[in-house]
């Protein structure tokens, strides 16, 4: 383990524990060191909302301890986006929000945490190394660029862009700055199932990808959902918010460093009252390394036991994954299934305890210069993938 102040310190046994934390450039107090082994947790959820019941820390696999900061916090997803750079070494030093009741929560969450006086404060502290954000979506873009300008590194949110003109100037940022602008495709990068099924996809356990199907049903909750979350000028529509994730596994199993969109569609069956608002939207995909299709939708049932079914099928040339990732519809309990179909025969697999890699690796890629944890010009294809679609759809109707 090292404490790092630049991006070049690597671990050394012989340092003190005052060295460590002069090297942070933190200034902590004896309780935010224990706070930050003992008392922030990862979220049950995994991210969907935050908990006040399991403990976040550093895994043991985290070499490092990296200050950073988080900006926004307009989707609950920054708390498993906080609680993923714990557990990868990250150390959460300081955040800036507006909102009392978005303060409190986090606060409670977070209590060693310093609430900043305005974002510059953040911006322009040199000890921290990583900004986290889950801003309004029409925003991340904007403040990602600013922190990559301020000498930063960024982790977003999905959707981390909501326009092909932002997509533009976010790669000309990186280009310039070159610092990470890391996007966290939880559904991918946070799901165990997922991560299982990705290692298994490289490892050749179903030959060459031909095709990844991914459909991802959401369940609405209304009247939780603030004024952005209708407007697709603020959170890019649904191909672009939800189909984001789909599109980060489409790129990621196939191995498609280029694609494109042959159709796609969207449409409002079911809230008038919200004319703009999109409930329905599916694409399909070709790229370099395989084809895929996706369907996203806000039509969870009530009877549904968890916010959605999300399924995803991976078609190989000697066999094929099906995952059932959050539930099992009157079969076994809980989520993060996976079933295989190849030359040997039929297997099912719980992974429900594989270890999610992302925080230890995404940290470690900051200080070491590396990219395992995310494929920089991948993550960005998958915003540009989403970004086309939604602007090329045709509208869907009833009837």
């Amino acid at each position: 383990m090292a404490d790092v102040a630049g991006y070049g310190l690597k671990g050394d046994d012989t340092m003190t524990h005052s060295d460590r934390r002069s090297v942070l450039g933190l200034g902590l107090s004896a309780g935010l060191m224990g706070l930050a082994g003992d008392a922030l947790a990862q979220s049950a959820t995994r991210g969907d909302a935050p908990t006040e019941t399991a403990v976040a820390k550093p895994a043991p696999e985290a070499k490092y301890r990296l200050p950073f900061a988080v900006i926004g916090m307009d989707h609950n997803h920054i708390y498993g986006m906080t609680d993923a750079m714990i557990r990868g070494g990250g150390v959460l030093t300081s955040f800036y929000a507006t909102d009392p009741q978005q303060i409190a929560a986090f606060r409670k969450r977070y209590p060693g945490a310093k609430l900043a006086r305005s974002e510059d404060e953040i911006l322009q502290d040199r000890a921290i190394k990583l900004v986290c954000s889950a801003a309004i979506p029409s925003l991340r873009a904007p403040l990602g660029i600013r922190v990559m300008r301020a000498g930063k590194d960024y982790l977003s949110d999905k959707a981390a862009v909501t326009t092909l003109a932002q997509l533009a100037e976010v790669r000309r940022a990186i280009k310039e700055t070159g610092r990470k602008y890391g996007i966290m495709y939880s559904e991918r990068l946070e799901v165990p199932a997922a991560v299982m099924a990705g290692q298994m996809v490289h490892d050749g356990a179903i030959g060459r990808v031909i095709q990844t199907i991914n459909l991802a049903p959401h369940r609405l909750s209304a009247p939780n959902r603030p004024e952005w979350f209708w407007d697709p000028a603020r959170n890019g529509g649904i191909l672009t918010d939800v189909g984001s994730h789909q599109a980060d596994q489409f790129v990621y199993l196939t191995g498609s460093t280029r694609a494109q969109v042959l159709a796609s569609q969207t449409g409002n069956f079911a809230h008038p009252e919200h004319p703009a608002f999109e409930d329905f939207g599916d694409m399909m995909l070709h790229g370099s390394g395989g084809a895929g299709y996706v369907r996203v939708d806000w039509f969870t049932p009530d009877g549904l036991p968890t916010w959605g079914d999300g399924r995803l099928f991976i078609l190989g040339t000697e066999g094929y994954i099906e995952l059932r990732k959050y539930v099992d519809i009157a079969g076994r309990p809980g989520g993060n299934h996976l079933f295989i179909a190849d030359r040997k025969g039929t297997r099912y697999i719980d992974c429900s305890k594989v270890p999610l890699p992302f925080g230890p690796q995404f940290i470690n890629d900051l200080v070491e210069g590396t990219s395992v944890s995310q494929d920089q010009e991948g993550a960005l294809l998958a915003a540009e993938l989403v970004l086309t679609a939604e602007a090329k759809a045709t509208r869907a109707t009833p009837g």
